[in-house]
């Protein structure tokens, strides 16, 4: 039997569970200032994060996916990005979306419901968040058509986690984006579980990289929790795809610290042992150790940087509290470019109810 070609899967780690390197690091890890600005990043998402929840629980606020344990992967996503570049997010980005410029006024307009929080001021090309599992990445790949026909040296980066890689939406568009040589890159955040759904019933690969293979893809494997080795995945991928050398896989491993939203309850599904074990592996904690152990931080910036991110967190909330509702016509309004005759009468009567001071 002949063999007709051998394929690779790799996997890239820097440092190990507390901030140790456990080889030479790559060259990021010399830009000291953006180092600093990823940790502080990390910082402004988790307090961000924890407001969040909070004002969900007591009604100011839409059902919202918490962050815990994405922040290393968003804050590369988002700092290996050119500012031409497209994102095409899912629903548990904000630590990208902050990078390229979303405010923290506008993420809480969205999860608030308010569809004015979906029209990012300063990245307006960037699409609005997704909810449905992988539609997102049809788009992406339509996207990245329009710049390889346009011969633009720009690239689509486009998030899913490892539950929506099972969609047949994500595995037509990694096939398309191999067959027609595009320049986009698919981040797969593996936080091991798909809602409920535990990583090791979703899918018999061994690894979710691997399906890269399928469509003539690179497909990589980092540590999630290692701001090294995931920025240093992004920004080879994002290189690639300005090159014109085509689309990219990184799976970046991590945990999902939290629950799926919350309108969930992770203790049905998972054990305290497990989460337990998940926090010891904290991206947050591993980069502020060896920031400490480099000599480039101190507890009194700890304390000055937490000072800063509540501060600026409240100051969000306090705008997004004071922001005047939209009639209640946006309903309707933001479905289709041109409502639908059927839908008019719908749109009237709500109209005449708000106009009346009844709605």
């Amino acid at each position: 039997m002949k063999e007709v070609h051998e394929f690779h899967v790799d996997s890239a780690r820097y440092l190990d569970d507390h901030g140790k390197p456990l080889s030479e690091l790559p060259p990021q890890a010399g830009n000291t200032d953006r180092v600093l600005a990823a940790y502080r990043n990390m910082v402004l998402t988790r307090t961000f994060d924890s407001k969040a929840i909070a004002l969900q629980r007591t009604g100011k606020c839409g059902t919202y996916p918490s962050v815990l344990g994405h922040e290393v992967v968003g804050t590369a996503i988002g700092q290996g990005m050119a500012k031409s570049d497209v994102f095409v997010p899912y629903y548990r980005d904000q630590a990208a979306h902050i990078l390229r410029g979303v405010s923290l006024r506008e993420l809480l307009l969205y999860w608030g419901g308010d569809e004015r929080g979906s029209a990012w001021q300063n990245c307006p090309e960037d699409l609005p968040i997704s909810v449905p599992i992988a539609t997102q990445c049809c788009h992406a790949v339509g996207v990245a058509s329009a710049m390889k026909i346009r011969d633009q040296l720009r690239a689509v980066v486009c998030c899913i986690g490892d539950g929506g890689t099972s969609k047949g939406d994500f595995l037509e568009s990694i096939n398309l984006a191999g067959a027609w040589h595009l320049p986009v890159v698919f981040v797969v955040i593996n936080n091991q579980w798909a809602i409920s759904t535990p990583r090791s019933l979703q899918s018999g690969a061994e690894t979710i990289a691997q399906k890269a293979i399928s469509a003539g893809l690179p497909g990589h494997i980092v540590d999630g929790n290692d701001y090294f080795a995931t920025i240093e995945a992004l920004d080879a991928a994002v290189e690639r795809a300005h090159g014109g050398k085509g689309a990219t896989l990184i799976e970046a491993v991590t945990y999902r610290l939290g629950d799926h939203t919350t309108a969930d309850d992770a203790t049905r599904y998972r054990t305290a042992e497990d989460l337990k074990r998940a926090w010891e592996k904290d991206g947050i904690k591993r980069l502020q150790n060896w920031l400490h152990d480099s000599g480039h931080w101190s507890p009194d910036k700890e304390k000055a940087l937490q000072a800063d991110c509540k501060q600026a967190v409240e100051k969000a909330v306090e705008e997004y509290l004071a922001t005047e509702a939209e009639p209640p016509t946006a309903m309707l309004d933001y479905l289709f470019e041109t409502l639908p005759a059927a839908l008019q009468p719908q749109r009237d009567q709500i109209a005449n109810k708000y106009r009346g001071g009844t709605a």
